[in-house]
C-alpha cells in the first residue's frame, strides 16, 4: 500500500496552488471544475513519478475557521529536500518572501534536521533535509 494523494480545502486556489510549485517544487495538473457544485480543484504532483500527490480544493460553502496549533487530525505535511543546507536555504527564501517561520532549523529529538513553516492558509509544512 501506499499513499495516493491527500487532500486540503483552500479558500484561495490559485494562491496555494502557486506556493507549493514555487517552493516544494510541485507539478500541477489540470484544473478540474464542477460547476453544479461550485468545486474546483487541481493535484499537485511530487517526486519523479506521480506516487505522491496533494489535492487542493475550493468551494464557496466551506467555511473558514481557525484551527488552534494542536488538535487531533492531520497536523503537517513534511517535504525532504535532501539536505541540511537546502533546509536552510528554502527557510530562508520563505522567511524572506513573508511567510511565517514557526519552526527555525534545528534537529529534533528523531534525529531529522527541519524546519517549520505556515503556508498560505496557515497549514504546517515541515521541510526536512
Amino acid at each position: 500500500m501506499k499513499i495516493s494523494h491527500i487532500a486540503i480545502w483552500t479558500a484561495d486556489l490559485e494562491t496555494l496552488r502557486a506556493f507549493y510549485i514555487k517552493y516544494f517544487e510541485g507539478r500541477s495538473g489540470e484544473k478540474y471544475t464542477n460547476p453544479h457544485k461550485g468545486f474546483q480543484s487541481y493535484f499537485i504532483y511530487f517526486g519523479e513519478e506521480k506516487t505522491a500527490a496533494l489535492e487542493i480544493m475550493q468551494r464557496a460553502d466551506i467555511p473558514r475557521i481557525h484551527v488552534p496549533e494542536a488538535y487531533i487530525g492531520i497536523t503537517h505535511l513534511a517535504f525532504s529536500t535532501g539536505s541540511k543546507e537546502k533546509v536552510n536555504l528554502l527557510t530562508e527564501q520563505l522567511r524572506k518572501d513573508g511567510f511565517r517561520i514557526v519552526g527555525e532549523p534545528r534537529t529534533t529529538g528523531d534525529g531529522y534536521y527541519e524546519s517549520v513553516v505556515l503556508d498560505p492558509d496557515g497549514n504546517r509544512v515541515e521541510i526536512t533535509e
